[in-house]
């Protein structure tokens, strides 16, 4: 049995980048929406960091889901 190493190498190197940035990518989601509690209980606006945080949490579902169209197909 011969192991491709330099393939093994890259599937590693990807996964871990990905998993980096889907951690990172949920939680600017997370401190967006701390953001927003912290301005809403301050008496301001918190518009842009509920956006924000929707829309870093809806990048994480279609990573999610790009991720199960790549194994099933």
């Amino acid at each position: 049995m011969k192991i491709d190493w330099a393939a093994l190498g890259s599937v590693f190197g990807v996964s871990l980048l990905a998993t980096v940035a889907l951690v990172g990518l949920f939680t600017l989601g997370i401190v967006g929406l701390s953001r927003q509690e912290q301005a809403a209980a301050n008496g301001g606006s918190a518009v842009v960091a509920r956006t924000g945080a929707y829309a870093a949490f809806a990048l994480c579902a279609a990573a999610v889901a790009y991720g199960i169209f790549l194994i099933v197909t």
